[in-house]
């Protein structure tokens, strides 16, 4: 793995007004950034972060059993008891999910770690399935990347294929909703609802704070249309404390993540993973938190935190970072591993699970070893190490 700078398109800006790739610049601010990207060989994406990224979401898996019914573990990840018979009924029946997304710590030496995952309102999306593939085929066009650079990357092709095989268990009408004035996830609903046309399941969008509560307690949208099913970008938790969100257990409706994958967005589903599969190579190690001050060596995470908010870091030198953010509440210790630096860069590698299959990488880099809201998205590509320098020029 390795850091490799290399000529921007010229035209990438244009090429992302044309898409609808809206937020590539925030505040003023890069997000996506491609005048450099990480070179992985076929064989660290395989058998590094592909075959682990596929074990670790079965792991994960696993567990939603044990946990839906058990009352003590719902209570150990702050899951409010008017949403447990609701989250386990759906996991009952299986109710199908669309996507989730890993995040490792990687080097290019040695087993990925895993940090948390994904699994609820995972971002990222367009810019990792799209956007960076479309990166790929400019660069290898202009001869700064060789003819046979490759990608892992077949994140789209699995959201149309898992959309089509959704179609027929989601009562109509489906609707995509995220927060009106979030221009990210907006772009990553109006992505999303791209991929399930070309699956032959169409869908309209919603701002989330269109939608309407009817008498009879099912929601509704603008044209007071009871809604079948929901892709929802808004975390469940945040709806459990939600006047709004106490309706969802009797409302009916369907939605997309299901509420089962409650539990494996929880950051509290880490010390579980680790206390049933000890020592595995892809594990931190970790445990619930009991407050107090926090030993060197270790993370401690609130269990809904998200985009690197509220993260308390005390590395074995005697180093601490802290993150501020709005989240507070019960938390996790993690054994710290701080993310590699390329030159003053720390990459978090994203891993895309779809269905259940691992089928791409997208990677955030930030200035400080805690990736926040502010990392930047950069490119990847799969070549020799022994390829000519020339081409990354």
């Amino acid at each position: 793995m390795r850091r490799i700078g290399i000529v921007e398109r010229g035209d990438w800006q244009a090429q992302a007004a044309e898409c609808g790739f809206r937020f590539h610049t925030i505040d003023g601010a890069r997000y996506w950034d491609e005048r450099a990207y990480y070179a992985f060989s076929m064989a660290q994406i395989e058998h590094d972060l592909e075959d682990p990224s596929v074990e670790v979401h079965q792991m994960a898996m696993g567990l939603v059993d044990e946990i839906v019914e058990s009352d003590a573990l719902m209570q150990r990840l702050a899951i409010p008891e008017a949403f447990r018979d609701w989250i386990a009924e759906s996991w009952r029946k299986r109710e199908p999910h669309l996507y989730g997304r890993l995040d490792f710590a990687y080097d290019g030496n040695g087993p990925a770690k895993l940090y948390e995952l994904n699994y609820d309102t995972p971002t990222s999306l367009f810019e990792a399935a799209f956007f960076q593939w479309q990166w790929l085929e400019d660069q290898r066009a202009s001869g700064r990347l060789p003819r046979d650079a490759d990608q892992f990357n077949s994140i789209h092709e699995a959201l149309v294929d898992r959309f089509a095989e959704l179609a027929s268990s989601l009562p109509p009408p489906l609707l995509f909703a995220a927060v009106r004035e979030s221009e990210e996830d907006q772009g990553t609903i109006a992505y999303l609802r791209d991929c399930a046309s070309q699956a032959g399941l169409h869908g309209a969008a919603i701002a989330l704070e269109d939608i309407g509560l009817s008498e009879d307690g099912r929601y509704t949208d603008l044209d007071d249309t009871v809604i079948g099913s929901l892709f929802k970008l808004y975390p469940l938790e945040d709806l459990f404390n939600d006047d709004f969100g106490r309706a969802l257990p009797k409302s009916g409706l369907r939605l997309i993540e299901p509420p089962w994958k409650a539990v494996l967005s929880n950051k509290g589903l880490l010390p579980l993973l680790w206390e049933r599969h000890r020592g595995h190579p892809n594990l931190l190690a970790a445990e619930f938190d009991t407050g107090g001050d926090l030993p060197a060596g270790w993370v401690r995470k609130p269990l809904h935190s998200r985009e690197g908010a509220n993260i308390e870091l005390h590395l074995a030198d005697g180093q601490r970072l802290h993150s501020d953010g709005p989240y507070a509440g019960p938390s996790i210790r993690q054994a710290a591993h701080p993310l590699p630096a390329f030159d003053g860069h720390y990459p978090m590698v994203g891993s895309w699970i779809v269905g259940d299959h691992a089928c791409g990488i997208g990677i955030r880099e930030d200035d400080s070893p805690i990736t926040r809201d502010s990392a930047r998205f950069v490119p990847h590509a799969i070549v020799e190490a022994d390829a000519p320098a020339t081409f990354y020029a």
